[in-house]
């Protein structure tokens, strides 16, 4: 037996793994959710905007409305679930203490996205980082708890120090689209002598209008990255 396969064996004893749906106890060996809770969660699904991920309802439809009129600094985008079917646990993710959610939400990832994800051939992982006063109260930043499962799903390189938020932003769920574009403005520092991939993947862990996955796509665009993706948890349905 591996020491890793033990320190999780002791680590699941003294903290017992929750299901991410129910959050109940899931006993040892049963897997990362209760299986009932899967059929609660929804995937964004296969008819979504060829740009963000979005779920669409007209199947002829390529974008959504957003897109339509929006011009985005990343090449293609994806949701892993429907927000309003995650949206419990991603809150306990980010304000509870589950960060082991994280490893049921990359093996969803792999499930739902496996195909699209390997097929980007991304340099590194690069989660969407926290003003760190406030990672500090919190105590991790859930993108990054995410981004690290993902790469070790998928062997990709996670970078966490690459980007520093420098400024303390106004929570995004108050403001409206262009509000949000005004209050990101110069809010991250990309070091500029560290980047030399030519294809990279952003995390979050939920995405709306995109104007933080866009901020940090124009900043990695002028240090020369020539395809962005981007993965989130959570993404909003077109109404």
């Amino acid at each position: 037996m591996q020491i890793e396969d033990i320190k999780e064996g002791v680590i699941s004893i003294l903290y017992p793994r929750r299901c991410p749906v129910c959050d109940e106890i899931v006993g040892q060996g049963k897997g990362l959710i209760h299986p009932e809770c899967r059929k609660i969660i929804k995937p964004a699904g296969r008819i979504i905007c060829m740009k963000c991920g979005k779920p669409l309802g007209d199947p002829d439809k390529e974008y959504c409305p957003d897109c339509e009129k929006t011009k985005h600094y990343f090449d293609r985008g994806f949701g892993i679930f429907r927000y309003r079917s995650i949206s419990g646990s991603v809150y306990r993710f980010k304000y509870s203490g589950r960060r082991e959610y994280a490893d049921f939400y990359a093996e969803a990832a792999a499930n739902y996205l496996g195909e699209a994800i390997r097929s980007m051939h991304a340099d590194a992982i690069i989660p969407v980082p926290m003003y760190r006063k406030k990672q500090r109260k919190r105590g991790y930043n859930q993108a990054e708890e995410f981004a690290r499962a993902l790469g070790k799903q998928f062997d990709i390189p996670v970078i966490n120090d690459m980007v520093i938020r420098v400024r303390d932003t106004v929570p995004m769920k108050l403001l409206d689209a262009s509000q949000r574009r005004s209050n990101l403005k110069k809010a991250f520092n990309i070091s500029e002598n560290d980047v030399e991939f030519k294809c990279i993947i952003l995390v979050d862990d939920i995405y709306t209008t995109g104007s933080t996955i866009d901020e940090l796509a124009r900043g990695f665009r002028r240090h020369g990255v020539n395809r962005i993706f981007f993965v989130t948890l959570a993404i909003g349905q077109v109404v």
